[in-house]
């Protein structure tokens, strides 16, 4: 609806929502955030009603004035329990986890009921501001209790981005009124490279040991120092990540075998990526960070006045993919 409006009108709107409602994670919905207006099914409610009443005062009709004022009635009721429905919640976002660009990137929002019980809340729907109605989540809060609603948004560059401006309504009970509330949190998303679609291999592999320096390509399958499981190897030298995938595909185990095992360094350079625009490599080296990964090898990140030292593990992953999206 809002689009509809001038260019002018759009941009005083949107100021006067932002001095109104500030940024924050935790918000409480009280009388002064929740606003109220009939739908569209309540606005033909009240031209029924209103042509309802001439029509009894036309041709006094008395059970006709009882029935417009009962229904009159029961829809201003009503009013106050769409208000109600809302008043008194609290809003809570807890922290976001990183994501990559062009990917859903998850949210989660808690609904708090008051703390003093009252009534169970239904019918309570979030969507993003400015999302179509079909878009909408729709939860309900249990008295005195919470609910956790999983949401997401599509960041499409890298970088850290503020969590989108969210809308709180609800119809409850018979969709006469629509009230609702906006939700601007303060969070940001730490959001990494999209990784590239079909990234050529990784760079080869550097493998130390007391004859010197070697360097082979990493495959999914191959890795230095790994044997056939052998009867009487300690349970430490089994490889584990490899464990579920062997005995899901009949194959058998696989061990470190301590005479050929060295350690190995794997350098993403970004002069490696030669060709390609700065975003492009961006992209090519996110790919090969969560190849190194999944591969378990050490590895090292070189950018342009930017050094991510070797490292393995979930950590030095974000470490490495957080260095990639802050690049400047």
């Amino acid at each position: 609806m809002m689009s509809a409006w001038p260019a002018p009108l759009r941009h005083r709107w949107k100021a006067w929502v932002q001095a109104r409602h500030p940024r924050t994670d935790t918000q409480r919905l009280t009388h002064r955030n929740v606003y109220i207006l009939p739908t569209k099914a309540g606005l033909l409610f009240g031209v029924t009603m209103l042509v309802l009443l001439l029509a009894s005062i036309n041709y006094q009709l008395n059970l006709g004035y009882a029935l417009t004022f009962l229904l009159s009635g029961s829809a201003l009721a009503s009013m106050q329990v769409t208000h109600n429905t809302l008043r008194g919640l609290t809003l809570h976002l807890r922290p976001p986890s990183p994501s990559f660009a062009q990917q859903a990137a998850a949210l989660e929002i808690v609904l708090q009921g008051p703390s003093n019980g009252g009534r169970d809340r239904f019918g309570i729907g979030i969507r993003l501001v400015g999302a179509p109605i079909d878009a909408i989540s729709w939860v309900n809060v249990p008295a005195g209790g919470q609910t956790v609603v999983q949401l997401s948004f599509v960041p499409l560059s890298r970088g850290r981005h503020p969590v989108p401006d969210w809308t709180v309504e609800t119809r409850f009970p018979l969709g006469l009124f629509r009230a609702w509330a906006v939700w601007r949190p303060a969070a940001q998303v730490l959001v990494y490279p999209a990784p590239e679609a079909s990234p050529p291999p990784l760079p080869q592999v550097q493998t130390r040991s007391g004859n010197g320096t070697k360097a082979h390509h990493p495959g999914r399958g191959d890795m230095d120092g790994v044997r056939t499981y052998r009867r009487g190897d300690p349970i430490k030298a089994i490889v584990w990540k490899k464990a579920a995938q062997a005995m899901a595909s009949g194959a058998e185990l696989v061990s470190r075998d301590a005479q050929t095992t060295a350690p190995s360094e794997l350098w993403l350079d970004w002069q490696a990526c030669t060709g390609l625009s700065a975003e492009e490599r961006l992209s090519r080296l996110a790919a090969w960070v969560v190849q190194a990964q999944q591969l378990d090898i050490a590895f090292g990140l070189h950018l342009p006045e930017r050094t991510v030292e070797l490292g393995t593990g979930d950590a030095h992953r974000h470490a490495a993919l957080q260095t990639l999206a802050l690049w400047q």
